[in-house]
């Protein structure tokens, strides 16, 4: 048998895998293959399992991270689910690049729009709404809720935070309004878990960027640390731009900033590597201070992952700018 191949390498951020790249048992087998040839194509490497009787040339997958695995998986499932299915929570918001954290990507999310009951099988949950167009689209071949609605389906089936990441990130992207979140709520208000939309709704501010400020955001309301302007630019004498800041503090003269590997990866400059790119941001700090005369705080990941260490060092800080 010859060896099965795609039609391009893709990695992680180029994500373009169609429905039709699933190649179902029974299609291979209407090609002639047999059981006994598909196992050694997946054993060679040339064909991946993505689920039962489904699999995908690996060359099309390659390098792919748990997410863009997901989305594969999802159009697998999509290949022989019901013709009413659209993918929903966090399955249809990987569809739209929106960033996650914190949820589950093991399991596909589908829901059955004509209103039959939902069940379970291996690997994926099939949910039951009555669905009207408005609440599901067609986007690069694959059908999917609206963003809107995915992200009301993950707030109340997670935690508030994971809910909020999701929230900030549709709202940045300009995927959604906040009217729209609300008019998604408002259709389901009954749903377990509604207490999750209303603190998810009444703190989502679409000025944060990325899941390390939507969570630090989330940190300063649990925390009852008085919360700061987010995404500040700042400016020097002559009206050149300095920077943006994480969050500011303004009347305090203090700004926050988060140190992770989204910025190394997102704002390095082509050619710099990570020493050079951590000295440019040191001078840029260096230069915001020295202008404005602010102090900075500096927080990582692990910073995160103690709230009460963190919330304490915050309010010394912010206590002594106050005592002046």
């Amino acid at each position: 048998m010859s060896t099965i191949v795609g039609r391009a390498s893709r990695g992680m951020t180029d994500f373009q895998l169609s429905p039709t790249d699933v190649r179902l048992r029974r299609d291979l087998v209407d090609e002639g293959y047999t059981d006994r040839d598909i196992r050694r194509h997946v054993r060679s490497g040339s064909l991946t399992k993505l689920r039962y009787g489904a699999y995908v040339p690996t060359d099309l997958v390659k390098g792919l991270d748990a997410v863009g695995m997901m989305r594969a998986r999802s159009r697998a499932v999509l290949r022989t689910a019901h013709p009413s299915s659209v993918l929903s929570h966090q399955c249809a918001l990987a569809e739209y690049d929106v960033p996650l954290w914190g949820i589950e990507l093991g399991l596909t999310h589908v829901t059955r729009t004509d209103g039959r009951p939902g069940r379970r099988e291996a690997g994926v949950v099939h949910h039951r709404a009555t669905l009207g167009k408005r609440q599901w689209l067609l986007r690069d071949g694959v059908r999917v809720v609206r963003p809107a609605r995915a992200v009301i389906e993950v707030v109340t089936s997670n935690r508030p935070e994971v809910g909020l990441v999701v929230a900030c990130g549709v709202l940045h992207l300009g995927l959604s309004t906040e009217a729209e979140l609300a008019e998604a709520a408002s259709l389901t208000r009954h749903w377990p878990f509604s207490l999750n939309t209303r603190i998810v709704l009444s703190r989502a501010d679409r000025r944060l960027t990325n899941v390390a400020e939507a969570r630090v955001w989330h940190f300063f309301h649990e925390q009852r640390i008085p919360r700061p302007e987010p995404q500040v630019d700042v400016f020097d004498a002559a009206g050149n731009l300095l920077g943006i800041v994480d969050f500011l503090w303004r009347r305090l003269g203090v700004f926050l900033e988060f140190d992770g590997r989204i910025k190394y990866e997102q704002h390095r400059r082509p050619g710099e590597t990570v020493a050079d790119y951590v000295l440019r941001e040191k001078r840029r700090e260096e230069q915001i201070c020295l202008a404005t005369g602010w102090i900075c705080i500096r927080i990582t990941w692990e910073d995160l992952a103690r709230p009460l260490v963190l919330a304490d060092r915050i309010r010394r800080a912010l206590a002594r700018r106050a005592q002046g």
